[in-house]
């Protein structure tokens, strides 16, 4: 709907616009980031690690489910399409299953597109488990174990394809984002937040101009580099000097109106395309792009926001909640 709109701008203001896909990078520096500094002091025990699990897919799944409830009358139509015929019962069992389980992100070019920023959540879903590994192996790292694993995290797409890897694999490609953001959860805990707390501005405004420069400018970064292994050491840069504070951005980012969209920022995710078949389906034509397009994502924001305080965050606590009763240790009656 706002293609036109896009066309007329300038050509870097269009590559701004059509990089906007980049920033799941960002978001998946974010995660590593946020887990890093949650469990920095956690101790890993059957009981903790049950939680941890059950944190995460309370987190990401109640709302991917009703993404997918929401998609129902249009998957149905697809996989009963004449047109689709030819495909066997056993590859539409597989395409559910893949949408199901949430394995998207380790296949390349699949044949349905119901919700296609749901890739992303393969690639969570992969860091979640890699996460408590990674926080045993930097217990009381150093900085050259610190810094090992951040040269790891930059050349690994590189290395990867290099060794002729799949790109399929986008859990494996991405997964230097999520290691850079807990080095960087690291650093922030351990160094820098006694110390430049309210000086944060040193970092985020020299890394949010050199990403904007990456995306406007992509002839910037030579063509052997991919454009979010490019971002990487910014995105970790920019997300620790906002946490350090300081500066208006950072006041503009504590308002409530910010962290009412922060917290449905995931809702908004998941659910902009389901919501999208259907804005089409019923107001296609009606009017002027442009002003569908307001009407569209204003309507996003406030399905999103209603989402995240009715379904993902109840949802969410009654899953931790139900998990932790059942994992809380039994009194014995001799004890009573």
């Amino acid at each position: 709907m706002l293609e036109p709109w896009t066309l007329s701008l300038s050509p870097m203001w269009q590559n701004v616009v059509h990089g906007g896909y980049l920033a799941v990078g960002t978001f998946f520096v974010l995660s590593g980031f946020v887990l890093g500094q949650s469990y920095s002091s956690a101790s890993w025990d059957r009981r903790s690690l049950l939680r941890y699990c059950a944190a995460r897919c309370a987190r990401v799944y109640p709302v991917y489910a009703l993404s997918l409830l929401v998609m129902i009358p249009f998957i149905a139509s697809e996989l009963m399409d004449p047109v689709r015929t030819g495909v066997e019962l056993s590859q539409k069992a597989g395409l559910l299953a893949n949408y199901g389980l949430v394995l998207q992100g380790w296949f390349l070019n699949l044949p349905v597109h119901w919700n296609t920023p749901a890739w992303s959540l393969s690639c969570e879903f992969f860091f979640y488990l890699c996460f408590p590994v990674a926080a045993f192996l930097l217990r009381g790292a150093g900085w050259l174990r610190l810094g090992l694993l951040t040269l790891l995290a930059l050349a690994l797409p590189n290395l990867l394809s290099a060794l002729h890897v799949s790109h399929a694999f986008k859990p494996l490609y991405h997964v230097g984002d999520f290691l850079i953001g807990i080095v960087a959860a690291r650093l922030y805990c351990e160094v820098l937040r006694g110390r430049f707390h309210g000086l944060g501005y040193w970092l985020y405004i020299p890394a949010a101009v050199a990403g904007f420069l990456i995306v406007s400018t992509p002839t910037l970064v030579p063509h052997h580099i991919m454009l979010n292994s490019a971002l990487r050491p910014f995105n970790a840069l920019l997300l620790t000097g906002l946490a350090l504070g300081g500066g208006f951005p950072v006041t503009a980012l504590s308002t409530s109106v910010a962290g009412f969209l922060g917290r449905a920022s995931y809702s908004m995710y998941i659910l902009h395309i389901p919501m999208l078949w259907w804005f089409k389906r019923f107001f296609t034509g009606i009017g002027a792009p442009n002003v569908m397009a307001l009407i569209y994502i204003g309507g996003v924001i406030a399905v999103s926001g209603w989402v995240c305080e009715r379904v993902e965050e109840p949802a969410s606590k009654r899953i931790r909640d139900w998990v932790s009763l059942r994992l809380r240790p039994s009194v014995r009656r001799s004890e009573v």
